[in-house]
């Protein structure tokens, strides 16, 4: 597995051969079939990585929050609706009801790498990098992307041109 410091720069020398592969997939793969492939290797992969050693998600993003979690969340964190938001967030301009972290990295990633929020962590946070959800063949632009950050979603990606017995023809 790619070390978290280098996934950039592996994912940036692989970026053709990525975009050609997402591309042989869009007219090749089965949308079902692709999905299970994309689960079974999530949960493997992750059985074994442990994510706090990583965190680039965290480095890499900001926390983005549903405005209808934000009681909850200030609760989980011992401050008001309006103190955390005060504190942490900005209002996303283009989308109703939703906030982003201030900075980036993540305002709630602690030095350890742990989140603040902890079980309170927002549902795009613990679902990232999204490889076991449904529909990732209508996805695939979004998985170039998170391939860039994730070592375990780059890893996925090259096991899958090995199950499709893939290789890239430079042009």
């Amino acid at each position: 597995m790619i070390a978290p410091r280098k996934i950039r720069f592996e994912a940036a020398k692989k970026e053709k051969e990525n975009l050609h592969f997402r591309i042989f997939l869009k007219c090749n793969a089965d949308s079902e079939e692709l999905d299970r492939q994309f689960h079974k290797l999530h949960q493997e992969l992750f059985s074994s990585y442990d994510c706090s050693r990583c965190r680039n998600c965290c480095k890499m993003y900001r926390g983005i929050l549903p405005e209808d979690d934000l009681e909850h969340d200030a609760a989980c964190l011992g401050l008001s609706k309006e103190s955390m938001i005060e504190k942490y967030l900005i209002k996303i301009e283009d989308e109703e009801g939703k906030y982003e972290t201030k900075n980036i990295p993540c305002d709630f990633m602690n030095p350890d790498g742990s989140c603040k929020l902890g079980e309170c962590k927002p549902e795009n946070c613990r679902l990232f990098p999204y490889t076991d959800q449904p529909d990732r063949l209508a996805s695939l632009y979004g998985v170039l992307e998170v391939i860039q950050v994730c070592p375990v979603a780059f890893e996925i990606y090259e096991r899958l041109k090995e199950i499709y017995g893939w290789k890239y023809k430079r042009r």
